[in-house]
């Protein structure tokens, strides 16, 4: 695509979404959007094909609100390429990567365009974490801080270190658009974090980070959800891991190397109803050594339902700060009366 100028009556921010078949959730996140917008925004939405409702919204969305850009897919690019596709249709200096069914908190838009009078390679801002209704806090601060930080050109480890793992939620990247332009996204298409291989496949000048969450994140709502287990113990590590420059400690404080080399995990995953028997053949199999392959195996044959009650009873008793995985156990295919019952009661 070719690049917009940033001359004058450019945009100084366009928000990006990606989205395909979320008409349910577009409509109340495009309202929280637009109802922030000012002189020098822009909202720029790719449709991947959507099939429900999506197109429909959008357009009607688009009639009073000139800055509103609607880009149709003739055929869905994935997530990774819909971002691409609608940070090259953007016009603005700066592009926010946000969501397509998490909220924006108030004052949100007028906070980063705050931090791009600093002129940063990136802001990127923290989210709270939510059930999926929206109204019950599961996570006060994704990024696991609350206070503003400031990172310079040299301190790619520090801040590797220190957000990584957050940046796993796209929704949290704010980027100056040239650089986006300049970098290579093909390698990283179909990743489903090609974001993160943008901003740390080359080094990068001043990044700002926001401590205040600027995201209500709708938790539970992520269109892998289903592939939880390949994406999380493989796909993420496998490109962290896979970045350029940085130091193993850095890295390690983002993901382990192999996450699904732990007893502990598999189990979560089995009790979440995400790993069994067709992932262990798939993905565990060829990659572990025969002692772990025997208890992987064996893993993945546990019946599920039974884990599941027993685990959400343990978080229970032991009254560890498991929020997120009491919730994950009482929502998943796995789920079981008593897993519900420990939710309603510590959520």
């Amino acid at each position: 695509m070719p690049e917009h100028p940033s001359g004058a009556g450019a945009p100084r921010l366009s928000v990006c979404i990606a989205t395909r078949d979320r008409a349910a959730f577009l409509s109340e996140t495009l309202d929280a959007l637009l109802a922030q917008l000012r002189p020098g925004v822009e909202l720029v939405v790719v449709d991947g094909a959507s099939s429900d409702g999506t197109a429909a919204l959008l357009a009607r969305a688009a009639l009073d609100q000139p800055a509103l850009r609607v880009v149709r897919e003739t055929a869905n690019s994935g997530v990774d390429g819909g971002y691409d596709r609608a940070v090259s249709e953007a016009r603005g200096a700066w592009c926010w990567l946000m969501t397509d069914d998490d909220l924006p908190a108030p004052g949100a838009i007028d906070r980063i365009l705050a931090e791009l009078e600093r002129d940063p390679d990136a802001v990127f801002v923290n989210a709270e974490v939510r059930d999926h209704t929206l109204g019950t806090v599961l996570v006060r601060h994704r990024l696991g801080f609350g206070d503003d930080r400031l990172y310079r050109a040299g301190e790619g480890d520090r801040l590797l270190g220190e957000v990584g793992d957050g940046l796993s939620f796209i929704g949290a990247v704010v980027v100056r658009r040239t650089l986006w332009l300049a970098r290579s996204r093909q390698p990283y298409l179909g990743s489903l974090f090609v974001h993160v291989g943008v901003l740390f496949q080359a080094p990068l000048g001043e990044v700002r980070v926001v401590g205040a969450p600027l995201v209500r994140i709708r938790y539970g709502n992520a269109g892998w959800t289903g592939r939880a287990f390949e994406v999380w113990m493989f796909k993420w590590p496998g490109l962290v891991w896979s970045l350029p420059g940085f130091s193993a400690a850095a890295r390690a404080r983002v993901c382990p190397a192999q996450p699904w080399r732990s007893p502990a995990r598999l189990l979560l995953y089995r009790a979440l109803g995400a790993y069994g028997p067709e992932a262990y053949r798939r993905l565990v199999a060829t990659a572990a050594g025969p002692g772990l392959r025997g208890l992987a195996w064996l893993v993945a044959h546990l019946p599920a339902r039974a884990l599941n009650g027993l685990l959400a009873l343990a978080c229970l008793l032991l009254r560890r700060s498991a929020r997120g995985t009491i919730y994950d156990l009482s929502r998943c295919a796995a789920a079981t009366g008593l897993s519900r019952l420990v939710a309603r009661l510590t959520l």
